[in-house]
């Protein structure tokens, strides 16, 4: 069975083609299968959003779409930036100028406890649908360290490992990171029902 990962972001893809693949998916990118339009996020949760995602590929498709939604929850802002992660500060910011927003807006804080949350629905072309989640538990820093991964990972201390999410290699962060816990739950419930 093909399935069509529903994300247009380069890093989701190469992650959960990695995770995917191992566990013996048959994934494919949105632009292997042609489709290239923006899904508008207007949901107010990570499911929302990962749902409206999963049903406009899906329905372009035909096949299974599996759609991530994921972001940043710092405790000391009240959930910020949670389904806006994206887009906080500005839709225009890259990635290291979405960092310096984070560290600029926390100065001074003393809770840094923050998680990566994950979302993660498998939406079938006959409706049904498998649902997942996944965290990751660490504090935000008030400097980037690492090279590796992408959004906030540079700024993400993992707790258990002492290290940024962007001082892991590819592996390491497959391994503790929130999709990575969020899709093989998501494997496990593919297998309870005898999906794949």
């Amino acid at each position: 069975m093909k399935f069509v990962l529903a994300t247009a972001n380069p890093g989701k893809i190469k992650e959960m083609r990695d995770i995917l693949g191992r566990m013996g998916f048959d994934v494919v990118s949105r632009s292997d299968v042609g489709v290239d339009f923006d899904i508008e996020e207007t949901g107010t949760s990570f499911k929302e959003n990962a749902m409206l995602k999963a049903q406009a590929i899906c329905k372009a498709t035909g096949l299974p779409a599996i759609a991530d939604d994921s972001g940043l929850v710092v405790d000391a802002l009240g959930g910020e930036p949670g389904v806006y992660s994206s887009s906080y500060g500005s839709a225009e910011f890259n990635d290291i100028q979405r960092c310096d927003y984070l560290i600029k807006k926390m100065q001074g804080m003393e809770q840094r406890a923050a998680k990566f949350v994950c979302t993660i629905i498998c939406l079938f072309p006959n409706g049904e649908s498998i649902v997942s989640e996944g965290e990751c538990y660490g504090e935000i820093l008030g400097e980037p360290r690492g090279t590796s991964g992408f959004g906030y990972d540079p700024v993400f201390l993992v707790s258990d490992l002492g290290k940024t999410m962007a001082e892991l290699s590819a592996d390491e962060k497959n391994e503790v990171s929130h999709r990575g816990n969020a899709l093989r739950k998501f494997a496990e419930g593919m297998h309870e029902r005898r999906l794949i």
